[in-house]
């Protein structure tokens, strides 16, 4: 697990039904390639966020696969039409095994 990566997101804190809205989010991540050497000269193991997820209330929103070029602390803006309130879960899933995710609570205007 990579350390001191903290996910951010911005949703909308309400909504009506049919509604657009842009959401925006990033997670501070080193990204380390497994090429670069530590003080030691020991090899810093491979942790490259690899793909991330936002569902709506279960429903797939945007399922995006990174390739090992990404850049560090990865920042995703889009748009998505909301039937009207629930709950976005966003999820980035790190090469090494760990899962990072932040919830957002949408309610109705």
């Amino acid at each position: 697990m990579a350390d001191n990566v903290k996910p951010r997101v911005r949703a909308p804190r309400s909504t009506a039904a049919g509604e657009t809205h842009t959401l925006k989010t990033l997670i501070s991540h080193p990204m380390e390639s497994g090429q670069r050497k530590d003080s030691d000269g020991n090899t810093i193991p491979r942790s490259i966020i690899h793909r991330f997820t936002c569902e709506f209330d279960g429903e797939t929103v945007i399922d995006v696969t990174m390739e090992p070029a990404i850049s560090t602390n990865p920042y995703f803006e889009f748009e998505a039409k909301l039937p009207g309130a629930g709950e976005f879960v966003f999820t980035w899933y790190d090469d090494d095994g760990s899962v990072y995710t932040e919830t957002a609570t949408v309610e109705a205007a």
